[in-house]
């Protein structure tokens, strides 16, 4: 395997990591905890508060409505962006004491990934995995494998600079996941896509998630996160509404959809989901359902 110390740092083009089987975990708690995570832009508080625990092997769906705040804490939970107060463990390490441990695990496909624009698709891939050591043989055979599963084969040879924005994107989670990392981190995957690659690529996460990687995924769209997702979260204003599985959510509004539950959560000033437990229980009396205005 490839050795972590000489793997670019969290702004490189990818960060990306070791295999889902290479592992020198801190304990047997959850692969990803967050605590009181906030960060602060001058007086505005974009995320506010944020406790997350996450599973290995789950795939977590961070879902919001543009503007919420996913981004921002996705840049915190990868390292790009320093929290104002708050804690991230990942595998039992932060940042702060083991940050090369933690890039050497993870993957990261932003919205709108860096490439090289005059490198051809599979070139960009070797290129990445180089630099994480990983061997010429396995590289070109897992580059072979994540572009025939998201439909790019007959353009692997094809220069970035041609590449539309879906594209690119496919390519980039490519070269992530050639380095075969641990965690996965994914800002608004299906956006750019068009329908088959959107399919091409759902078949591709809840391939890797099989095989062990733990996924945590951004989205605005709701037909992913209930497709995809085993757990859900819903992000308003920087703040965590509610969590669950999809039948956990659903319960919150008596079996509304989850469309119902996530226009309750972040219409007007909202409602959180102890409001909603509370208005959902017959035996609470003394709440009134929230205006939404």
């Amino acid at each position: 395997m490839h050795d972590p110390s000489n793997a670019p740092d969290a702004t490189a083009a990818a960060t990306t990591a070791a295999g889902p089987g290479s592992s020198d975990s801190q304990g047997s708690g959850p692969f990803l905890e967050v605590r009181g995570l906030g960060r602060d832009f001058d007086r505005v508080s974009a995320v506010k508060d944020l406790d997350l625990r996450i599973e290995a092997g789950e795939m977590y769906g961070f879902l919001g409505p543009n503007g919420a705040g996913k981004t921002t804490t996705m840049r915190l939970l990868t390292g790009l962006l320093r929290p104002t107060r708050g804690t991230i463990h990942i595998d039992g390490r932060t940042y702060a004491d083991d940050g090369r441990h933690i890039r050497a695990i993870t993957g990261y496909v932003p919205d709108t990934p860096p490439l090289y624009e005059y490198l051809t698709g599979r070139q960009y891939i070797g290129f990445v995995a180089s630099l994480y050591g990983i061997e010429p043989e396995q590289r070109n055979a897992d580059a072979a494998r994540w572009l025939d599963a998201l439909d790019l084969a007959d353009r692997g040879d094809d220069i970035c600079k041609s590449y539309s924005h879906g594209m690119r994107k496919k390519l980039h989670i490519a070269a992530v996941l050639v380095t075969r990392p641990r965690l996965l981190f994914l800002d608004e995957p299906t956006n750019g896509l068009d329908p088959r690659s959107a399919r091409r690529l759902k078949d591709a996460l809840m391939r890797v998630r099989s095989e062990g990687v733990t996924i945590f995924l951004s989205t605005h769209l709701l037909e992913t996160a209930a497709e995809l997702c085993n757990r859900i979260g819903i992000l308003y204003a920087g703040e965590l509404r509610a969590e669950g599985t999809l039948d956990e959510l659903r319960a919150l509004g008596s079996g509304d959809t989850l469309e119902d539950i996530f226009l309750r959560l972040t219409e007007g000033t909202g409602s959180t989901q102890a409001e909603l437990e509370s208005t959902d229980d017959p035996e609470s009396s003394d709440h009134a359902p929230t205006d939404r205005g």
